[in-house]
């Protein structure tokens, strides 16, 4: 390993986050766990005080600020606390870095394709350009 490069392991991309949601309404966690149940690679399971959720899922198919926001445009309403809204941003911004890493390291296709015509195209000293009856003279 490279002096200065930390390897994420596969482990590091599987999320478990806590939404925190405000006292009023009452019962928002309840309709919210409902809510998100039925999204496919997400678990999700209720805390004792009935104001959190804890949420489980893969950083690369959600993200708190994503399911946080989906909550937010279905009428839910979070705590807005210091504390909390500190641990949000730092769960969004971290994701959004990691979720930008991922990106960064898979193959750009087109940009292979373009290089290797220019490649081809391009004069080098693998070319050959001694006449082909000349090729062959013994």
């Amino acid at each position: 390993m490279q002096s200065g490069v930390i390897a994420m392991r596969p482990c590091d991309l599987e999320k478990e986050r806590e939404i925190v949601f405000h006292s009023l309404p009452p019962g928002q966690a309840g309709r919210a766990r409902a809510l998100l149940e039925g999204l496919e690679g997400l678990s999700v399971t209720a805390a004792p005080d009935e104001l959190r959720l804890q949420v489980r899922y893969h950083v690369c198919e959600y993200t708190l600020e994503g399911l946080e926001a989906a909550l937010i445009d279905q009428g839910f309403h979070l705590d807005n606390s210091l504390l909390v809204k500190v641990k949000r941003a730092l769960a969004y911004f971290c994701e959004d870095v990691q979720r930008r890493n991922i990106a960064a390291n898979e193959p750009d296709i087109k940009s292979q394709q373009a290089f290797m015509k220019v490649y081809e195209r391009h004069l080098h000293g693998d070319r050959d350009d001694t006449p082909e009856e000349w090729r062959f003279y013994k």
